[in-house]
């Protein structure tokens, strides 16, 4: 499988003239921790997240440092990584704070390159680019489901069938305005539509998408997987 197959394809993104506070509101409203960067063109340029406002001057949390070091290489660098500091805690848009070296991998990335990357890098999501344009996005939690619905043998078939059913499946809930879940939320492998809900969706929404999977050629099964509704923090 590959980083298409199981990618989440809406992602939320913000574009580098955001404001600090928008960006605040946004990440709490929407219950994440980061948001990739993106341009006019949908370029990738870089990566913000709830970790870049930690310390912030607004809520006192501004780091305080202090030269320790002596020789002059090692005040130069100290002097630099202040610098950052402060930008860091006063910046007021997204293009001031954000992390530009942005690691990636293309749609058609393996996915055990994918987890390999996760770990090593120990980062939870990776941006995946088609084109040098933002595609999605995989997450652990994307590995995580593709792994809960594969067998103890590894599977002989083509990828692109899978992937085909996927994209007819998304192109057909994309459109309706009763639908709501994620692409994240619906992976094929071996040609069986696997599909996460909520426990707070409706039977009505179920069925629904199980007619569409069930509707598109190619599918020998349709199972769902019932998962608790997340639960957005009041505070």
């Amino acid at each position: 499988m590959r980083a298409m197959d199981v990618m989440t394809t809406n992602v939320i993104t913000v574009d580098p003239d955001t404001s600090v506070q928008a960006l605040a509101t946004l990440l709490s409203e929407r219950a994440i921790s980061g948001v990739p960067v993106v341009d006019r063109d949908n370029r990738l340029i870089g990566v913000v997240t709830e970790g870049d406002l930690l310390h912030r001057a607004e809520t006192g949390t501004e780091r305080r440092t202090e030269r320790r070091r002596s020789r002059w290489h090692d005040v130069f660098g100290s002097d630099q990584e202040a610098a950052r500091d402060y930008v860091k805690a006063h910046g007021r848009t997204v293009r001031e704070i954000m992390t530009r070296e942005v690691i990636s991998v293309s749609d058609t990335t393996d996915l055990a390159d994918i987890a390999t990357l996760l770990e090593t890098k120990r980062i939870k999501r990776v941006p995946v680019l088609r084109d040098g344009k933002l595609a999605g996005i995989v997450s652990r939690a994307n590995l995580v489901r593709a792994l809960a619905m594969t067998k103890s043998e590894p599977a002989i078939v083509a990828d692109s069938d899978d992937h085909t059913i996927r994209a007819k499946l998304l192109a057909e809930l994309e459109g309706q305005e009763w639908v709501h879940m994620w692409a994240a939320d619906i992976i094929v492998r071996d040609r069986v539509v696997h599909l996460w809900f909520s426990d707070d969706r409706s039977e009505q929404e179920r069925q629904g998408v199980r007619v569409a999977a069930e509707n598109i050629p190619g599918v020998r099964a349709v199972e769902e997987h019932i998962v608790p509704a997340p639960i957005i923090p009041s505070f």
